[in-house]
């Protein structure tokens, strides 16, 4: 028999619906589908496929070996559910069938299963992952990270979370304020593969697969996906993309309040008060780190792939043109000039930038973007850090500006 040939496959596997909390209305399917097409994402997670209305509108779309298709997008059904203590996980499934196997699971446990695509169960991490083995899933901890929802804000091990199922747990998600060079200093996730996924609550440019994977696969498939994670019968992980840590808005231990940047000996003598505001000072995700660390800096292991930091290509061009956001006519007009023909991955990562067709002060962003010549003003707090490029001068009023809810 042939071996069939591997390609590679860029991801985005998680997402939020319009039917979750504080998400932009046009996270429908063809809005999803078309811009990712756009970005140079393949395979999409649906995101919240245990609400009712949002399954049903996926079970419209054609299927074939797992994988839902409109357009040029697959969509794979994926779920993230917050447990009794507040801990996020996110959840693969095979088929509708099993997305609904879940749901009579978990009512008994959820008074907004039918309510939020992001449901709140009443029930531990090990009990979750009992319904979702049993039901054919995987799932991990989302966005592992991060202080208020990740879950290492409340366990030091996946063990204490998972309990007898940890060993079943194959990946985690580091989320945006953290990349590889701090989860391997971690001992316990050496044998985890590393998931960077956007999280995305709007379609828009610079948050659809603004952190993606690129899986060698086989085939578009479930299958697939899960062996890729798995690292079985040569599929597997070759590389994370996603933002540099520093600018996640949970990467420094700050105020949530005013956003000063404190140590954490500092918020420990400050009894997690801030002096300035009285605020509440909130754990950084860098902070965090180091008091799970085993190791000083990281040991990563063999099957570890590259972890490549990104800017969403909206996001330099408003910094090339000084434009406060990357949304405005100006830089939305000139992003699609540039993907025109060719996808936003292939313009930020492998295009000559003599073929590329645009100001040379946009070719000459992107040229310094892909040279690493990048500062980042840490974020922390709740507020997004700022990237500056060489050479380019900050928009008056860019650095103070605060997000939307459809920027997350």
């Amino acid at each position: 028999m042939e071996k069939r040939k591997k390609m590679l496959v860029n991801l985005d596997l998680h997402i939020h619906s319009k039917y979750s909390m504080a998400v932009s209305a046009d996270m429908q399917l063809p809005e999803i589908a078309r811009e990712a097409a756009r970005k140079g994402v393949k395979i999409m997670a649906t995101g919240d496929c245990l609400h009712p209305q949002w399954l049903d509108s996926i079970k419209k779309l054609p299927e074939a070996d797992g994988l839902f298709l409109l357009g040029d997008t697959h969509f794979v059904l994926s779920v993230e559910v917050e447990d009794s203590s507040r801990v996020h996980h996110l959840i693969f499934l095979p088929d509708t069938a099993k997305a609904e196997q879940l749901q009579e699971a978990f009512a008994p446990y959820s008074t907004n299963l039918s309510a939020d695509g992001r449901p709140r169960l009443h029930l531990n991490g090990s009990e979750i992952a009992d319904h979702v083995l049993e039901a054919g899933g995987m799932l991990g901890p989302a966005h592992a990270f991060t202080p208020w929802t990740g879950i290492f804000a409340y366990f030091r091990s996946l063990t204490e979370c998972y309990q007898e199922k940890a060993e079943q747990i194959r990946f985690i998600e580091l989320g945006l304020s953290a990349d590889t060079d701090y989860a391997d200093r971690i001992a316990d996730l050496s044998t985890r593969t590393f998931l960077s996924n956007s999280d995305a609550h709007s379609p828009r440019s610079n948050k659809l697969a603004r952190e993606f994977n690129q899986m060698e696969l086989e085939s578009l498939s479930f299958d697939d996906i899960i062996l890729a994670i798995k690292r079985e019968k040569g599929r597997r992980t070759s590389l994370n993309v996603g933002f540099y840590p520093a600018e996640g808005k949970y990467n420094r231990t700050a105020c949530t309040r005013c956003f000063r940047q404190y140590t954490a000996h500092q918020k420990d003598e400050l009894m997690g008060r801030c002096p300035a505001c009285g605020g509440r000072i909130k754990l950084g995700v860098m902070d965090r780190v180091s008091l799970l660390a085993d190791y000083p800096v990281a040991v990563h292991p063999e099957h570890r792939p590259p972890y490549q930091h990104i800017i969403p290509l909206a996001e330099i061009i408003a910094l090339a043109l000084g434009h406060k956001s990357a949304m405005t006519a100006g830089v939305q007009k000139r992003w699609s000039e540039l993907t025109a023909e060719r996808t936003e991955i292939e313009v930020l990562m492998q295009v000559d930038l003599a073929e590329l067709k645009a100001e040379p002060k946009v070719i000459e962003a992107i040229r310094a973007f892909r040279s690493g010549e990048v500062e980042v003003l840490p974020g922390g707090g709740g507020k997004y850090g700022m990237v500056r490029l060489a050479g380019l001068a900050v928009a008056e009023g860019q650095k103070d500006r605060q997000r939307s809810l459809f920027d997350f």
